[in-house]
């Protein structure tokens, strides 16, 4: 690196998920420390990695531990043995290293990336260390991918009331899944002539609820008003 540093975004499927990663490299050089304390800072994981055909890269880890545990305390790392493709000139062992990574409370993975071997793997691993430490729904986009069974839900839920579901002509097992999920992912509008409104009650008792609902049939879209209306025969305000 002439610059110490390159970023990069990329994004992964994890669990049915996408993550976006925001990828720091920063080089492994000494005169680097620097800009290596500023971004370990805001890091959420890290990954150690050394060239396996040369020992003196390997040797360096330690003092970029000593870094981390100082200036990133906590944060959750992985060691990578890079260049797997180059066996045939290995300085470090493989069995040295997952022992090095053991002691030091950290995955191992050597990976190739002219093979594309273990790469993915070494970030999605990772990355679920990350989601697990902080937990999965502070930090899970909202744009997940939903199964199809979600999917055939919520087509359904969004063009039917949740009081109709009763009415369709599905099992009982499928329609009770359906008032479910309708609740818990808040589709709980009931549509009108047009016009949405929620079936909780603004005020007063259940029963102006239910006469609500029971009367729904005598509403009149807000473009037609009905001949000789008083506000006193009005059912909604």
């Amino acid at each position: 690196f002439l610059s110490g540093i390159d970023y990069k975004t990329t994004t992964i499927l994890l669990d049915g998920r996408r993550v976006k990663l925001e990828l720091w490299d920063t080089s492994g050089q000494g005169r680097f420390c620097t800009i290596f304390r500023s971004y370990s800072r805001g890091a959420q994981g890290i990954l150690l990695v050394y060239d396996i055909t040369n020992r003196w890269s390997f040797d360096g880890i330690d003092r970029w531990i000593k870094e981390i545990d100082e200036h990133a305390p906590g944060v959750p790392r992985i060691l990578v043995g890079n260049r797997l493709h180059l066996a045939f000139k290995r300085q470090v062992p493989t069995e040295q290293a997952r022992a090095y990574a053991e002691k030091n409370c950290m995955t191992f993975f050597e990976v190739s990336p002219l093979c594309n071997f273990n790469v993915i793997e070494s970030f999605t691993e990772l990355s679920r260390i990350v989601l697990m430490r902080h937990g999965m729904e502070k930090i899970w986009r909202p744009n997940r991918v939903f199964s199809l069974q979600d999917l055939c839900c919520r087509a359904i839920v969004s063009c039917t009331p949740v009081h109709l579901i009763d009415k369709l002509p599905l099992p009982v097992t499928i329609k009770s899944h359906l008032k479910s999920f309708s609740m818990a992912n808040g589709m709980n509008a009931v549509m009108m002539h047009g016009r949405s409104y929620s079936l909780a009650s603004s005020g007063g008792g259940s029963s102006s609820k239910g006469n609500s609902l029971k009367r729904s049939k005598s509403i009149r879209p807000p473009q037609s008003p009905p001949q000789n209306c008083s506000r006193n025969n009005c059912k909604i305000s």
